[in-house]
C-alpha cells in the first residue's frame, strides 16, 4: 500500500513549488539575504514569491533547523540565510522524490529523458 505524502506531513517539505523547497535549493547555491532569494528564484523557477510566503517559510525553515542566519558581516535588515546539513539532507530526499516522479511521468510518455543525477555515479 502506498504512503501519500501531503505537505502537512511532519517532516516534508511539499511539493517543488512550495516556497521551502524553493528556498532551499536557492540556499542550496549559497548564502542569501530575502531579496536575492526572491530574484534567484523568480530566475531559476519562475515563480514570484510575496513577503508572506517567503519570510513564513524562512521561519518555519529555521525552527526545523534547515536554515540558518549568518551571522557574520551582516545586519538584521539584510541578514542572509544559509542551508544547514539537515536543510541539504532534506532538500536530497525531495529532489529524489521528484527525480523518481519525472522519471515515471517521461516512461509512461514514452519520452526519452536522459539528465545526470548530481551525485550519483553509474
Amino acid at each position: 500500500m502506498a504512503t501519500r505524502r501531503s505537505a502537512t506531513t511532519k517532516g516534508s517539505l511539499g511539493r517543488s513549488n512550495e516556497p521551502p523547497v524553493l528556498i532551499l535549493t536557492s540556499l542550496a547555491g549559497g548564502p542569501k539575504h530575502g531579496y536575492a532569494l526572491t530574484k534567484d528564484i523568480e530566475k531559476f523557477a519562475r515563480v514570484t514569491l510575496g513577503p508572506g510566503s517567503m519570510y513564513g517559510a524562512i521561519a518555519r525553515l529555521e525552527d526545523r533547523g534547515l536554515i540558518e542566519p549568518e551571522t557574520v558581516g551582516s545586519n538584521e535588515r539584510r541578514r542572509p540565510y544559509r542551508i544547514t546539513g539537515a536543510g541539504r539532507v532534506a532538500l536530497e530526499e525531495v529532489v529524489r522524490e521528484m527525480r523518481t516522479l519525472a522519471d515515471e511521468g517521461a516512461r509512461r510518455l514514452g519520452i526519452s529523458v536522459s539528465l545526470p543525477v548530481i551525485g550519483v555515479h553509474p
